[in-house]
C-alpha cells in the first residue's frame, strides 16, 4: 500500500487497491476491540465474523480477552504511518489495559524429576525479580486470568488443568512489554505529527 522500497515497481492502481484493503482491515480491527463496561480494552484471540464478538476456537480457547494477540494488534496499529484519532484511542485503551492487567512477582518455571508425569512440568512460582507477565486469556466478565484443558472447563490456576495443556501451551508471556516499551516514543511522535 505504501509503494515503497521493494514495492516501488507496483502499479499505482494496485497500490490504491492495496491501500483500500488495508484501510478496511484497520476498520475491522478497530471494530473488534472489545468494550467492557463501555470502555475499550483489548481484543479476543478470535472474533465471530458476523457479530465481531470474541469467539472460541479449540476447546481450550474460549471467548476471552487475550494479551498475546492483542500485543501483536497494537504493534501493527502503532506502525501505521498516519494514525487517526480512532487508532490513537484504540492504542491508548489497550496500553491502559495492559498496564492494569500485568502480573508481577511470578515466573513460569520448568521443573524436572521422576516425581513429575513424563519427568517434567511447568509451574508458576513467586519471584520478586521476575519480568512482568500477562496471562494468555482473561475472562470477559471478571477480567481475571483463566486456564482451560481440552475439556473446555475454566480454571483460575494453571496448576488445575491437565499436564498436557499446562506444558503444551503458552499460558503466560511477556508479549505486551514490547508495546509498553515503545508506547512513550510512539505517543510523542503522534503528538509531533498533529
Amino acid at each position: 500500500a505504501g509503494g515503497k522500497a521493494d514495492y516501488a515497481w507496483v502499479p499505482k492502481d494496485v497500490v490504491g487497491r492495496c491501500e483500500a484493503a488495508l484501510n478496511k482491515g484497520v476498520e475491522c480491527v478497530l471494530e473488534t476491540q472489545v468494550k467492557v463496561g463501555g470502555r475499550l480494552t483489548v481484543w479476543g484471540q478470535q472474533h465471530d465474523p458476523e457479530t465481531l464478538a470474541p469467539a472460541g476456537a479449540r476447546a481450550y480457547e474460549l471467548p476471552s480477552l487475550t494479551a498475546s494477540e492483542s500485543a501483536g494488534i497494537v504493534t501493527f496499529l502503532m506502525r501505521l504511518p498516519r494514525p487517526d484519532a480512532r487508532v490513537v484511542k484504540a492504542v491508548d485503551a489497550a496500553v491502559e489495559w495492559f498496564a492494569a492487567n500485568k502480573i508481577e512477582g511470578k515466573r513460569v518455571e520448568v521443573v524436572r524429576g521422576p516425581q513429575y508425569e513424563k519427568g517434567s512440568d511447568k509451574v508458576v512460582v513467586d519471584d520478586a525479580s521476575a519480568p512482568t507477565l500477562w496471562a494468555r486469556f482473561y475472562d470477559l466478565d471478571t477480567g481475571k486470568p483463566f486456564f482451560v484443558a481440552r475439556d473446555g472447563v475454566k480454571h483460575d490456576k494453571v496448576a488445575a488443568i491437565t499436564r498436557e495443556r499446562r506444558v503444551g501451551y503458552a499460558w503466560y508471556g511477556t508479549w505486551p512489554q514490547k508495546v509498553l516499551d515503545a508506547y512513550p516514543k510512539w505517543k510523542q511522535d503522534v503528538a509531533k505529527a498533529e
